[in-house]
């Protein structure tokens, strides 16, 4: 079900899908957006539109499907929207590493304990494609107790195509 909403074309990538309640007569999901205002403003009847193309695409006949939309506390804390945020400056032809430290610094605004940012692939465009990473802060991708957050992501510029990955570390679990 996620990769249904998550292909369509008039959602951003950058958003967390999960079904809540699952009942024979009413299926209920949350959609996670970093900015909703931007969904919102685009279409105003944009969430009974998806609504009906998901009903559609699922064959929910005699289900109901109630969408909700929330948005995200610290939306730079989420890697997703980080690598989305990337991936942006990236196509705008935007130097890598600026484009790196750019988001590194809205993450440490979103309280993180610790980033890691890395890009692999054919750098500015130069021919040997190469992997380039910055660190800022703590982050023990070892520790299995440590409260981590992961993305990966592909984003395709004019020289190739180009690999986002990205840690955050917020805090120990205890």
């Amino acid at each position: 079900m996620y990769k249904k909403i998550e292909s369509n074309p008039r959602l951003p990538r950058e958003l967390q899908v999960y079904i809540l309640k699952k009942r024979l007569d009413l299926i209920q999901v949350i959609i996670y957006m970093g900015f909703p205002k931007i969904f919102m403003e685009n279409s105003p009847q944009g969430v009974e539109e998806l609504q009906k193309a998901l009903q559609k695409k699922l064959n929910f006949v005699n289900r109901k499907l109630n969408i909700a939309i929330t948005k995200i506390e610290k939306p730079y804390g989420n890697p997703n929207i980080l690598a989305e945020f990337i991936a942006g400056q990236l196509k705008n032809r935007v130097s890598f590493r600026k484009a790196m430290k750019k988001a590194i610094e809205l993450a440490e605004q979103a309280d993180t304990k610790g980033i890691q940012v890395q890009i692999a692939g054919r750098l500015d465009g130069k021919e040997i494609a190469r992997v380039e990473w910055i660190r800022e802060g703590r982050v023990p991708r070892q520790t299995i107790q440590a409260k981590m957050d992961y993305c990966c992501y592909s984003v395709r510029t004019i020289y190739g195509v180009l690999g986002i990955k990205i840690w955050i570390f917020f805090d120990e679990a205890q």
